[in-house]
């Protein structure tokens, strides 16, 4: 059936978003809402869009007009006796979306589908209240609707083939990508995402690390475009704190309880970006200063940098450290690992050079402060000395007991771990004060993520000279105590790990998750893309390590990620992972 005509029933954020999609589309909508107020701020929200739209180009005057001229705006919910759809987008409430279904029946033709906007709410229950529940279908757009590509059709034990069709067609046709979702709240993109969300308000509540540390490790190691906590104060923290206590009344999961600071800020009315306070400040206009980047401590720095190991991320380290001018010790277990992985330093820096990021002057200048070293007496010199071996305890802790009776006192010593006790490698010494974890992200010359992580013996003085380090190498330093998964694997494989389950349950494709992640959230890859890059081994592991710790029932691997690498399902690595992969 055509869809000519539209009924946006609520005309907040939300529905003055979706009134521009559609009238952009070229369909005429009728926008309601009970306050004259909300449907003056909807028609000059569509008047300051399509000018800002003229202006870059993306629409002519002409256009302009016709796309204006497109919203009619009322009071009365009576003015939706003529549309051939209708979608409902007013607050999360089952009183308020309950009274305007229940009225619409007595308005609407009968063959209108009516598409509710929630994201939290019971869609069955909503239809259940309906003459016509077959025709009630969830149509869950994301914020702002004119921009967002994806939306969640929502189809429940009464929903019509056809009503669902209806819907997605109109999604498509809005130049939209549609995932289909069973009724439970939060559905596919949104399940997953206010988890993590929860987890770092937990983590930031917990103090294990600051809010600008939490956002910033997110954004620098994982590429996401914000942190969680700014996110959590966009989306407005009521908001959160409603699905989260939708999502923990429908599964019983304490991962989805919302955190207790939620409710606090929710209960001080700081609800993030419109109250103009949340986990950050705000100006009026909705900006926030940037956060204050901590200056170098004014500490001696960091000369010499020695690095132990041959593999690629002891190569990726100290090329980032000898692009930034420190003199570099590469040492490897014999000469030949050592020069091979020299070699790779200057094949990084080739291709630098023949991308334009750095001069042939710059690229030898780099090289030419690496020295390859088969022996780790070479790092005698070292102020800072860095092991990147394998990723075994007892092959770490020999080696700090080796470089404790060769580096001279005063210097630090890192360990690159991304998953085990730092403070197991400093007892190892008898300098355990001057032991830290340097965690950095692959490939190291591109991301400018590096966790800096303190155990309980670590001294001032140390923690002071790795930050200044990774600030004098470029890098992005966020502080962290000495625990599993530090923040971004914390926060990071848990999200991974609700993703298998979701697929685990039959609630939907690893396509359909991918899609709706990077879509609907925002995120460079799906779940189940970056499981196939890191390698599910890699990732059992980890997830192995965080549930040990932590004991909590649903950080447990999820059970067909434990058989898919029981399998020799790897990933890219191996061919074929949750998808198949040519090899290389």
């Amino acid at each position: 059936m055509d869809i000519n005509t539209v009924a946006v029933i609520g005309l907040g954020t939300m529905g003055q978003g979706l009134a521009e999609a559609l009238t952009r589309s070229g369909r005429e909508v009728i926008g309601i809402d009970t306050d004259p107020a909300a449907a003056a701020r909807a028609a000059a929200a569509l008047d300051a869009s399509t000018a800002r739209a003229v202006a870059r180009g993306d629409l002519t005057q002409e256009q302009r007009r016709t796309t204006r001229a497109g919203l009619r705006t009322f009071t009365d919910l009576r003015a939706a006796a003529d549309a051939d759809l209708v979608v409902e987008v007013v607050p999360e409430s089952y009183d308020d979306k309950l009274g305007v279904l229940r009225a619409l029946d007595g308005i609407v033709r009968p063959d209108v589908v009516l598409a509710t906007g929630t994201n939290a709410l019971s869609v069955t229950r909503l239809a259940a209240a309906t003459a016509r529940p077959e025709r009630v279908v969830g149509m869950h757009f994301f914020h702002p609707a004119p921009v967002m590509r994806l939306v969640e059709v929502v189809r429940t034990v009464f929903s019509s083939p056809a009503a669902l069709d209806i819907v997605t067609a109109l999604a498509r046709d809005l130049g939209k990508e549609t995932v289909a979702a069973g009724d439970r709240p939060g559905f596919v993109a949104d399940g997953l995402l206010f988890r993590y969300l929860n987890r770092a308000a937990a983590m930031y509540e917990s103090g294990y690390a600051s809010r600008d540390d939490i956002d910033a490790a997110m954004r620098f190691g994982c590429g996401l475009p914000m942190g969680p906590l700014a996110l959590l104060d966009l989306i407005g923290i009521d908001t959160a704190r409603t699905v989260l206590e939708a999502m923990y009344q429908h599964s019983g999961d304490l991962a989805d309880a919302p955190a207790p600071v939620l409710g606090r800020l929710t209960g001080a009315g700081l609800t993030g970006r419109k109250a103009g306070r949340g986990f950050h400040r705000y100006a009026a206009d909705g900006t926030r200063p940037a956060a204050p980047r901590r200056a170098p401590s004014g500490g001696p720095a960091v000369g010499t940098v020695g690095v132990a190991g041959s593999g690629t991320m002891a190569a990726g380290i100290a090329e980032v450290f000898a692009t930034s001018g420190h003199q570099v010790v590469l040492a490897g277990r014999t000469a030949g690992k050592a020069a091979a992985a020299k070699e790779r330093i200057a094949s990084s820096l080739r291709r630098s050079v023949d991308k334009k990021r750095m001069t042939v002057q710059s690229a030898e200048a780099a090289l030419g402060r690496v020295t390859a070293a088969e022996s780790l007496e070479a790092l005698a010199p070292a102020d800072l000395a860095l092991e990147a071996v394998a990723e075994d305890l007892d092959v770490k802790r020999g080696l700090f007991r080796v470089l404790d009776g060769i580096c001279r006192p005063g210097a630090v010593l890192a360990t690159t771990t991304s998953s085990l006790p730092v403070v197991a490698c400093a007892r190892a010494t008898g300098r355990p004060e001057d032991v830290v974890g340097m965690h950095f992200f692959n490939p190291a010359p591109a991301m400018r993520l590096v966790e800096v992580v303190t155990t309980v013996l670590t001294s001032q003085t140390a923690h002071a000279r790795v930050r200044d380090a990774a600030l004098a190498a470029g890098k992005h330093p966020v502080d962290c105590g000495d625990r599993a998964g530090f923040i971004v694997n914390a926060l990071l494989f848990p999200y991974l790990n609700d993703a298998v389950k979701m697929v685990e349950d039959h609630y939907a494709t690893p396509d359909d998750i991918d899609t709706a992640m990077r879509l609907g959230a925002g995120y460079p890859m799906g779940p189940f893309e970056l499981l196939d890059v890191v390698g599910l081994d890699v990732s059992l592991a980890i997830e192995r390590v965080l549930h040990r710790e932590f004991r909590e029932p649903g950080l447990a691997p999820a059970p067909l990620l434990e058989a898919l690498v029981s399998a020799g399902f790897l990933g890219r690595k191996s061919g074929r992972g949750f998808r198949t992969h040519a090899r290389r």
